[in-house]
């Protein structure tokens, strides 16, 4: 096995999961993380290992997207998003009705980075908080820390609409 199907086979999930995390899009995860490693593939001397090869994936990967969603102009919709509601940890059991769903899907948005990005890694990207600390050059301390702070945020802001 050459070293980029070794890359290709360690990272390739991973990737995927961090991308469907922005797009919140399966078959344009799909295509971003193939695209990823095709120019990953074309660029493999560029690599100048002063970071993993998970964060270059990503980085690639991140500004692959970026660039098709600008040809593109696409706009996610929230109802896009409700799928995947239902995985958030805390927010399913009380939380179930679509009105409701929608409303946090507005106040995650509505979050600054680099919380709502951490957010939608951790729970629509199922990233561990190690990867998640790296893509941003932290520790993983920082990444539980930020997650906790976007949570606890959101669910303020929830309950204040509640009320």
């Amino acid at each position: 096995m050459t070293d980029f199907e070794n890359i290709y086979n360690e990272y390739f999930h991973d990737v995927y999961k961090y991308m469907l995390s922005l797009c919140q899009n399966e078959t344009m995860a799909e295509e971003v993380t193939q695209t990823t490693f095709c120019k990953a593939m074309e660029g493999m001397n560029n690599f100048k290992g002063n970071c993993s090869h998970f964060v270059w994936l990503c980085q690639i990967a991140k500004n692959t997207y970026f660039t098709l969603y600008k040809k593109q102009k696409r706009d996610v919709s929230t109802s896009e998003l409700d799928a995947s509601l239902v995985a958030l940890p805390n927010f399913e059991n009380e939380y179930i009705d679509s009105e409701t769903s929608k409303r946090l899907h507005q106040l995650l948005h509505e979050l600054n980075e680099p919380y709502k990005e951490i957010f939608m890694l951790r729970v629509f990207g199922e990233l561990p908080y190690s990867q998640i600390g790296e893509l941003f050059g932290k520790t993983e301390s920082w990444a539980r820390l930020i997650f906790y702070r976007a949570k606890k945020e959101l669910w303020r802001r929830l309950n204040e609409h509640k009320l």
